[in-house]
């Protein structure tokens, strides 16, 4: 108990007493998303403002070997930023400086707790000519975020997922150093992450188990003139992997997703596919639609006559493509996000369904191309009420199901919770699980850095 005081007076005397907590209403809070994964202990959450807290705080963790979570926005609904085994809960709201924007080398230089909605807003007021990649998410998810976990944005179909975005960093290690990796480690200008070492990748993907990264740099790209929304259905699953190839052979897509649901009841059975296409001149526009609207054969409809309430959804940025997490009541909402072959498509889509039907879960399946086409985000999209636990539970065993199909075929798994994490270890090249444990343990020799994910010790 005397160690507890101690460690909670330290933290007050780092960042005040507003802005430490151990106390269990407020630890509540954290001890959840809205995912389907279960409960966890916290036992004191922190705010820093500075890099300098954030360097306290890791040392006083490290010396103690206390566990340490750092959390941007807390959706990543697969419980990553849920501490497993209790510790301390680094929330980095707080730090929300935008501290730069190059408009002629096109990034932001952004702490760590800048959520998309701010950045988004900021840009189209400071620098409307220019966006950045927006993840499907709610506003108050943070920018950094979703680039260290190899999120996805609406300019992803077109320049790639978003951590290949990321120019730079500034990152705390788990023995309390701070680091500048990428062009601002030798110049004054976060403009690129080589053709340096790409040290970046020690942090992208690691679920905070390597250091907390509390500034980053981020690309931006030019915003057109002219958007719109192309939406095509079929009942076809077999169509979909030729529809994706023809698409991003024309390199035309800014975005492509495809979904399916249940409600409204005239979208129930049928497979929408959603192509956004941008242009600068109305001549480029019009060439882009029609060239567009022609390519497909009988299996693959023109809707001509988008409703507008979806029409508005889908060119939304982010586009709203997951209502069907309201359908369930409740506040449950957790998918499986597979990273499969494109091939593959037309299987998984039919299997996942099955899946589904299996559990008597409400879930919608939606796909969203990457990398121009070369690799395909899949996900079925589950919710569920969270007061009613023979749901919740029904959601756990068909999220497990589904992510060994993704498995199955060839797939990884993007973001996932602990057990999928578990599965992917179990296929991985035992060299190459290896090689992950020696940078944990040389990073992280105390073991203190969001221990439990990417192995049951947390190396």
């Amino acid at each position: 108990m005397g160690r507890d005081i101690d460690i909670y007076t330290r933290l007050i005397n780092f960042v005040g007493e507003e802005f430490a907590s151990n106390r269990q209403e407020e630890l509540y809070l954290y001890s959840r998303d809205p995912g389907a994964q279960l409960p966890r202990k916290v036992d004191y959450v922190v705010m820093p403002k500075t890099v300098e807290e954030v360097q306290q705080i890791v040392l006083l963790a490290n010396k103690e070997k206390i566990p340490i979570t750092p959390m941007g926005g807390g959706l990543t609904l697969s419980a990553l930023t849920v501490p497993s085994r209790g510790g301390i809960l680094l929330d980095m709201k707080r730090m929300d400086s935008i501290i730069e924007v190059n408009e002629i080398s096109k990034y932001a230089i952004i702490e760590a707790g800048v959520s998309q909605g701010a950045l988004k807003s900021y840009l189209e007021k400071n620098h409307p000519e220019l966006q950045h990649s927006t993840p499907e998410a709610p506003p108050a998810a943070t920018v950094a975020g979703n680039l260290l976990i190899h999120g996805h944005g609406h300019l992803t179909a077109a320049h790639g997922i978003n951590s290949n975005m990321i120019n730079g960093i500034e990152v705390v290690l788990p023995t309390g150093e701070i680091c500048k990796i990428g062009s601002c480690s030798i110049s004054p200008y976060w403009f690129s992450r080589g053709p340096l070492p790409d040290l970046v990748g020690l942090f992208t993907g690691w679920h905070g188990t390597t250091g907390i990264v509390t500034k980053i740099s981020i690309q931006l790209f030019p915003k057109p003139k002219f958007r719109d929304t192309l939406v095509f259905s079929t009942d076809d699953p077999e169509s979909l992997t030729e529809v994706i190839f023809r698409v991003f052979q024309t390199e035309m897509a800014e975005n492509f997703f495809i979904i399916a649901q249940d409600k409204p009841e005239w979208m129930s059975g049928h497979i929408f596919i959603v192509i956004l296409i941008t242009g600068n001149t109305e001549e480029e526009f019009g060439l882009k639609k029609k060239w567009l609207k022609d390519m497909f054969d009988r299996r693959v409809a023109f809707l001509v006559d988008t409703p507008p309430t979806l029409r508005k959804r889908f060119l939304d940025v982010p586009p709203f493509a997951a209502a069907v997490a309201d359908f369930g009541k409740g506040g449950g909402f957790e998918y499986t996000g597979g990273i499969i072959p494109i091939e593959k498509i037309p299987e998984v889509w039919e299997k996942g369904l099955e899946i589904t039907h299996k559990y008597n879960v409400l879930s919608s399946p939606v796909c969203q191309p990457l990398d121009c086409g070369h690799s395909v985000m899949f996900g079925l999209v589950y919710s569920f009420n969270r007061a009613d636990e023979e749901d919740v539970e029904r959601v756990r065993e068909a999220l497990d199901e589904a992510n060994k199909l993704v498995l199955s075929v060839g797939g990884v798994l993007w973001k996932a919770e602990s057990p999928g994490q578990n599965l992917m270890l179990a296929k991985m090249d035992h060299n190459t699980l290896d090689l992950m444990q020696r940078i944990k343990r040389l990073l992280d020799p105390n073991g203190i850095m969001n221990p439990g994910n990417w192995g049951e010790n947390g190396s």
